[in-house]
């Protein structure tokens, strides 16, 4: 496998010009054959593949795993509280405020709106892993987070978790009780971003918010870009990567598999708009995601199975004429900024960059 080292130097946007210098790797076609262990066989039951327990009524049992719940402890850099968005679906988010922005009500802070991990399937806003990367994100980055809390497939297939984020956005510019949105927020920095599964929710509804045809829709405009880490894409033909490291204990490919399966509406393949963003239909909403002038960062390393698709999708982005940063590092795994810190704090330093260089105006 070879990786080429370039540097992305210079972004233009209207008569604004700035340098936004960083490292990208771009994977090389190699006509060398690529050599791995053999793949191990899959759970032909998608459900005991991901060790879940189906119930007779529909509903499933998973794994718990450790939670942490908001603080408004005066002794911390970061305050958090959850709001309601949806009682009826069980939706909210938890917000993330630096502490010092009290003392400081005149300087608004960028918005970053966060969809975590999980294959859709896993995990919440409260887990303490997205807890702790986004408590640590808000403070580094110095931003207030919004993180949200949508509903789970297999129980809600996707698009369930697009109308939540959707929904989510909405809430957010409405939102004229909470002090925090309403005196915090400078709303012409908004940020759309997700880990893994939630890099997918976010460039997923960012396309249906770019491409609502309603003229007084004012959520689209108050987006400046989307951060896609990792983000959890697929198709029906093999990449690479996911050829190469099919049995990476962090994403084996049979889980992704299975993942998919229990995602995606049912009967349709990992070529669904959802799942493939090179099809067409993604394609041609990239058009408006162009003309509002929108800025995408995609980040991601080539120990992630996933990282040919990243690169892929970096590729399309760049073909449409979108303004995209890529930003791919070597070695890693899918989900490192979960488990080391220093990674994590490496990657605070890429989206503050990213956030600071952009021009302080949106194209309309």
């Amino acid at each position: 496998m070879i990786f080429l080292k370039s540097t992305m130097a210079l972004f233009c946007l209207s008569i604004f010009t700035f340098s936004f210098s960083l490292t990208i790797f771009l994977l090389l076609n190699s006509t060398t054959p690529q050599t791995q262990s053999p793949t191990k066989p899959c759970n032909d039951d998608p459900y005991k593949q991901l060790n879940l327990v189906l119930n007779p009524n529909g509903t499933i049992i998973r794994q718990s795993k450790p939670t942490t719940p908001p603080s408004l402890d005066p002794t911390l850099p970061i305050l958090s509280k959850d709001l309601m968005i949806n009682q009826s679906k069980a939706t909210w988010a938890r917000i993330y405020l630096p502490h010092k922005a009290l003392d400081h009500t005149s300087n608004k802070l960028p918005l970053i709106i966060f969809f975590h991990g999980g294959g859709f399937i896993f995990l919440s806003a409260a887990s303490t892993i997205f807890h702790e990367f986004c408590f640590n994100m808000a403070n580094n980055v110095v931003a207030v987070v919004v993180s949200v809390e949508y509903r789970l497939a297999p129980e809600h297939r996707l698009p369930a978790a697009y109308e939540d984020a959707v929904e989510a956005l909405h809430w957010i510019k409405t939102n004229q009780s909470d002090d925090w949105l309403r005196n915090h927020v400078d709303y012409s920095k908004v940020f759309l971003m997700g880990s893994s599964a939630g890099g997918n929710i976010a460039y997923n509804a960012g396309l249906r918010v770019a491409t609502v045809e309603d003229v007084e829709d004012e959520v689209s405009k108050m987006i400046k870009g989307l951060i896609l880490i990792q983000p959890f894409f697929s198709g029906t033909h093999r990449t690479r990567s996911e050829i190469k490291l099919a049995n990476d204990p962090h994403l084996l490919l049979c889980n992704n598999d299975a993942l998919w399966e229990l995602s995606l509406p049912v009967g349709v393949d990992r070529d669904h708009e959802y799942c493939n963003p090179t099809v067409r239909d993604n394609v041609v909403r990239l058009k408006r995601v162009r003309e509002i002038g929108w800025w995408v960062l995609v980040t991601d390393c080539d120990g992630d199975p996933l990282v040919d698709r990243s690169i892929g999708l970096v590729r399309v982005i760049e073909e449409n004429r979108v303004n995209v940063v890529g930003h791919f590092t070597k070695g890693g795994y899918h989900g490192v900024q979960d488990s080391e810190p220093l990674k994590a704090k490496e990657l605070y330093g890429v989206i503050k960059t990213f956030i600071l260089s952009l021009p302080n105006h949106n194209m309309e």
